[in-house]
């Protein structure tokens, strides 16, 4: 599936639910499916900055396409990096620096969390972002 694909998906999900207290529990939902990152990868380098509870990303590449692991010590954070990790992982790194987050915005999700989550989730994007650049670069 391509990300744009993905991410229609994402949307129509979260359509689903009336509130956001429905959402909110769907997103822990999520993060109980997380791809986790293994211990060895839980270091400070993996550390997302920014984020107002830990979360670790980590990236490796398999086949052309940047697979993404990763881990929080917050339920709902681990649902935002879930969310973010099914939408951006086994994708080329050019699919992911070209693919645009307006589904973020569509579901709402910024303007639900709280400023420093709000952060964290576009410290998140970023890293996703750089983790990409970097394997276009050596790929290139």
């Amino acid at each position: 599936m391509t990300i744009q694909a993905i991410q229609d998906e994402i949307v129509d999900e979260f359509s689903m639910f009336d509130d956001w207290m429905q959402r909110y529990e769907y997103m822990i939902e999520l993060g109980k499916t997380l791809p986790l990152i293994e211990e060895k990868y839980k270091t400070e380098e993996n550390i997302i900055k920014g984020c107002q509870s830990k979360v670790w990303v980590h990236a490796e590449e398999n086949n052309g396409n940047i697979v993404f692991t990763a881990d929080s010590d917050a339920i709902l954070t681990k649902g935002i990096i879930a969310i973010l990790i099914r939408a951006f992982s086994n994708q080329s790194a050019k699919a992911i620096l070209d693919a645009n987050t307006d589904f973020i915005d569509e579901i709402g999700l910024k303007e639900h969390l709280s400023p420093t989550r709000a952060n964290g989730l576009v410290s998140m994007i970023k890293q996703i972002k750089m983790y990409a650049l970097a394997f276009n670069a050596k790929n290139n």
